[in-house]
């Protein structure tokens, strides 16, 4: 034959493409094969970022329903001043929120501040905890985000989108860093206050991600994980039997279609059987010390946002990659005054003790701890004269360990708190600002779905240099 007829397209199209085909499908066999196991190929394997990361872990302390930046650290005398007046019209030109009337008047802030630190950050005097750990602290007071409802703003922050079905950070996370735990999820989340996030599961979804990603609610009591326990009748051995054959099935599944969902099911299944021994042991708090257990204000056996805090500490301690507490109380369309009291008195010692814990063990420096909520609230007064409506347009978060500068007060809101006037963040550049600390650059991060390829900030986001130790 003529070497030249060799080389056509035509011929190797015509002669290969047999060949071609079971090449592909050995590689996704061989793929999907890889994540049914533990072993170094699996899909929770720790895997290598980008480059060398500051950080290693992450716990996300999430205030649902939009904590009052103007109540807790962002203090403005002129709020004040100004309190039961109208607000400039040019204020509000334009502007859009959830139920405020626009000719709502000014509320001063309910709660006296004071200086704490050597950079004498201005602190509310319902975060006495915080206050003490002020200078291992980063505060951004120039967070800004798109949304000013609950759900897509929580969308938003957890998953950088507020349309349903993208993967939420821990997703992205454990997708590119894999986990370090054997025996316990790489993503876990816990809920505690009046009641869950309005965004729902899919704050801790995995979105187009395969499902192996996605974040496993805890239970702060009972089971932490329902259905763990076996029933009656039912013990190790005859549970072993039965997960070996349902395994032996789903093999065969994947072996012929090579479906990665089957082997998030085979994952599931092992997972569940090993952490039959794992979860109760991690569970029991009271196995930890008195003076420990005081710090956080924990008490085994009833649940609590302390004893979540703990447990994320013993989480870390154990591998865990990504963990995240949702505390749903921080709404305050009336009643500020009380309610918010409330939430600090159920959060900020617990808070304070998990970067004390962490940082007395040596942990604190691998794990970055980040504490907000999905938005602000307004300087206007709503509910009567004691509540005030969402806002998107300036709002406070802190993070600290994990690469970031300690002992920062960074950005800056104009004097009623309304809008950001210094150091603008959005929402896109906290997530890049993640995710470098964790050793990725934010653009290559990426997961092709539909076509394209998608990150969590999708085509925005800047890495906040500010922040970076």
């Amino acid at each position: 034959m003529d070497p030249n007829v060799l080389r056509t397209r035509r011929w190797f199209f015509e002669q290969c493409g047999v060949g071609l085909g079971a090449a592909a499908l050995a590689s996704l066999v061989g793929d999907a094969r890889a994540a049914t196991s533990q072993a170094p190929t699996g899909p929770l394997a720790p895997k290598k970022p980008h480059f060398p990361p500051k950080a290693k872990n992450v716990i996300f302390l999430f205030m649902a329903g939009g904590p009052s930046h103007l109540e807790l650290f962002d203090h403005k005398p002129q709020l004040t001043k100004f309190d039961g007046t109208l607000p400039p019209a040019e204020l509000l030109k334009g502007y859009r929120s959830a139920f405020i009337d626009p000719n709502s008047k000014l509320m001063g802030p309910k709660f006296k501040f004071a200086k704490y630190g050597q950079n004498g950050a201005e602190l509310s005097e319902l975060i006495p905890h915080t206050a003490k750990i002020v200078d291992d602290i980063a505060i951004v007071k120039s967070m800004v985000t798109d949304s000013f409802n609950h759900a897509p703003g929580q969308l938003m922050m957890n998953t950088g989108s507020q349309i349903l079905g993208r993967p939420s950070m821990g997703s992205w996370v454990t997708y590119g860093l894999g986990s370090e735990s054997q025996d316990l999820p790489a993503f876990v989340v816990f809920s505690s206050g009046k009641k869950g996030p309005s965004g729902g599961n899919s704050c801790w979804g995995s979105g187009f991600l395969p499902t192996v990603y996605q974040g496993v609610q805890f239970r702060g009591s009972g089971d932490p994980v329902l259905y763990l326990s076996n029933p009656k009748g039912v013990d190790v051995e005859l549970q072993k039997d039965s997960l070996d054959a349902i395994r032996t099935l789903d093999q065969a599944r994947l072996d012929t279609v090579g479906d990665p969902e089957i082997a998030t099911r085979i994952n599931s299944f092992e997972m569940a059987f090993r952490m039959q021994s794992s979860a109760p042991e991690l569970m029991d708090v009271a196995q930890e010390p008195k003076h420990i257990l005081d710090l956080y204000g924990a008490e085994p056996g009833k649940p609590s946002f302390a004893n979540d805090c703990l447990l994320a500490r013993r989480m870390v301690e154990r591998g865990v990659r990504y963990i995240q507490i949702f505390h749903e109380a921080w709404d305050q369309h009336g009643s500020l005054t009380h309610d918010i009291k409330q939430n600090a008195n159920d959060t900020d010692q617990a808070c304070a003790a998990l970067i004390t814990d962490l940082k007395q063990r040596g942990m604190l420096q691998d794990t970055l701890v980040i504490w907000g909520g999905e938005f602000g609230r307004t300087p206007m007064v709503q509910g009567g004269n004691d509540g005030r409506d969402h806002h998107p347009n300036a709002f406070t978060m802190w993070m600290a360990g994990g690469g970031v500068k300690p002992g920062v007060v960074m950005g800056e809101t104009d004097e009623l708190g309304f809008n950001v006037v210094r150091d603008k963040v959005h929402v896109h550049d906290l997530h890049a600002t993640l995710l470098h600390l964790l050793g990725f650059d934010h653009t290559k991060l990426t997961y092709k779905f539909q076509g394209r390829n998608f990150r969590l900030t999708d085509v925005h986001g800047s890495v906040v240099q500010q922040l970076l130790a």
